[in-house]
């Protein structure tokens, strides 16, 4: 085909809904180009979020949940194919492709004895041979696994994305993506895929999201308007900055395992005499901290930053942004909507481009950046 119409669909950790794009795509490989024809946000059903974070811990989780959880959120992830081809004006028939990550509700990077054998293992629900079905399009989803297979992390895949769209010839470049978890891709000027690293930094708005919902009933802190009428608490910011995922060393990710509800619930714990918008603040600078610490560790001493380019939904937090400008004085922090792509559909259009490659039986994954023994092709192709 000169061209395809490819639908990129994202669930991620904040658990705020689903992302669909809607590109067309012209070749494969560092020769892709792509437009972006429409891009919706669907939020999920009332409830759906409590239920997924139930069934995300495993004192609270239920086989009988997940299996179910697994069908409905590929019903839900069709929707949002209809809604996105509507938006656009496109036939759903005219779709070659659906790029689908699914729903991540276990994340175990770190290798687990069992039986004699060394265990890395992760599970997105929201089925793409369901999905497939549903729709009548060829989708690719289970990006995570082939590459956890390889004896990798599993993640972070965006880097890949990062690399075909941003690299630049004369500058370096850090792709800073502020999701529920906040990672990093380092692009050094002119670099090929074999110098591109990366790394989950730490909590992105995962923390803030579940202190705003237990202090005042709200999904996130909008605009950072609460943290902004804060003040730091330095004892409980050195306390959050001895968390050992920081020095943990590369390769590395993280998730909710890490920074989700218990992580949230003892820090609650430690900060009852503080007020509440000081906790607000704290937590918000420990996700800018936890990024710059990444930085000097991991990067500095390699290359120097001349740009920090911001996506994701802590992209429109003002707080972050004031800060990472703080930390990252010497070098420009932009959004990434100001080269050209949607801060909201990037990741969905992460996943867009990963099944375009999966079709065309390229390697996408890095193993310098997620620890795998060598390259692999992500991703099971499911035919409807």
């Amino acid at each position: 085909m000169k061209s395809k119409l490819i639908v990129g669909l994202m669930s991620g950790t904040s658990l705020d809904g689903i992302d669909a794009v809607l590109l067309r795509v012209h070749g494969h490989g560092a020769t892709t180009r792509f437009t972006q024809l429409a891009f919706v946000e669907k939020q999920f059903p009332q409830g759906l979020k409590t239920l997924l974070l139930k069934n995300s811990n495993p004192g609270t989780s239920s086989v009988d949940d997940i299996a179910r959880l697994n069908f409905l959120l590929a019903e839900l992830y069709a929707e949002a194919v209809g809604s996105v081809t509507q938006r656009a004006r496109v036939k759903i028939s005219k779709v070659d492709l659906i790029g689908s990550h699914g729903q991540t509700i276990r994340h175990l990077p770190k290798p687990h004895r069992m039986f004699g054998k060394p265990i890395r293992s992760t599970l997105q629900i929201g089925d793409p041979s369901v999905l497939a079905t549903l729709t009548g399009i060829c989708t690719v989803g289970d990006f995570r696994v082939a590459d956890m297979a390889a004896g990798g992390q599993g993640a972070p895949l965006v880097p890949y994305f990062d690399w075909l769209a941003f690299r630049s010839k004369t500058r370096n470049r850090l792709l800073l993506n502020i999701g529920g978890i906040a990672n990093m891709t380092v692009l050094p000027r002119n670099c090929t895929p074999d110098q591109v690293y990366a790394f989950d930094t730490g909590p992105g708005n995962m923390v803030v999201d579940t202190l705003m919902h237990e202090f005042y009933g709200k999904p996130y802190d909008d605009s950072g308007e609460t943290a902004s009428r804060g003040a730091v608490s330095l004892d409980l910011f050195d306390q959050m900055i001895r968390h050992p995922y920081l020095k943990q060393k590369l390769p590395k990710s993280t998730g909710r395992e890490e920074f989700g509800r218990e992580f949230a619930e003892q820090f609650i714990s430690r900060a009852k005499r503080y007020d509440r918008e000081d906790i607000i603040a704290t937590a918000s600078q420990f996700t800018a901290f936890a990024v710059y610490e990444g930085y000097k560790r991991f990067v500095q001493k390699k290359m120097r930053a001349d740009e920090v380019i911001v996506s994701g939904g802590g992209s429109k937090n003002r707080f972050f942004l004031d800060e990472l400008r703080r930390y990252f004085a010497g070098a420009g922090v932009r959004l990434i909507d100001e080269l050209g792509v949607s801060s909201d559909a990037k990741e969905a259009i992460c996943f867009a481009l990963l099944a375009n490659e999966t079709m065309a039986g390229i390697t996408t994954n890095m193993p310098s950046v997620t620890g795998a023994k060598r390259k692999v092709v992500l991703g099971k192709i499911c035919r409807p």
